[in-house]
């Protein structure tokens, strides 16, 4: 088990990299919804309970009061954002995609070790599976043979690496 301190840091990396850039606002319906993505058009303010460090909150210019039949004119979008901020989002998405790619070799990486170590695990429980006489070599450099408590302990070891690495 060797690994697992790994796979613990790697999950808690991936954790942390994912909460980073969450958006977390509540819907018409009342429900909690989380996206890296903003939330739609026309949430209101109120219900936007969490956005990306570095997001600004949506500025809704409405057309000043006046006669019912004069045509609204044509406002700016206020929430278009500026080259400095597309500049920044592009970055942070450079960012996020590096981060990304990063993580799926090291998982990569990870399954690799994990099928290089089923594969060892299975063919060491073939070996002692096999009825043949089995010896190891002791701390004096000396081969010794393994007594049925031994062969049954080591089963037992590798039973275990076989369940947790043959996933």
């Amino acid at each position: 088990m060797r690994h697992k301190p790994l796979l613990i840091a790697l999950v808690g990396l991936v954790l942390a990299a994912s909460a980073h850039a969450q958006w977390k606002w509540r819907d018409a319906k009342g429900n909690v919804q989380y996206s890296d993505m903003p939330p739609p058009a026309g949430t209101p303010e109120k219900d936007i309970l969490q956005r990306p460090p570095g997001a600004r909150p949506t500025i809704v210019v409405s057309p000043p009061p006046g006669p019912a039949s004069a045509a609204p004119a044509p406002a700016k979008a206020a929430s278009a954002p500026s080259k400095a901020e597309q500049e920044a989002a592009a970055r942070q998405k450079r960012e996020q995609d590096g981060a990304a790619a990063k993580q799926k070799e090291e998982e990569q990486r990870i399954a690799a070790i994990r099928r290089d170590n089923c594969a060892r695990a299975q063919s060491n429980m073939r070996e002692l599976q096999s009825g043949a006489r089995l010896t190891r070599t002791n701390e004096k450099g000396e081969r010794v043979f393994l007594d049925e408590a031994q062969i049954a302990a080591e089963v037992a070891r590798t039973r275990d690496t076989i369940t947790s690495e043959c996933r």
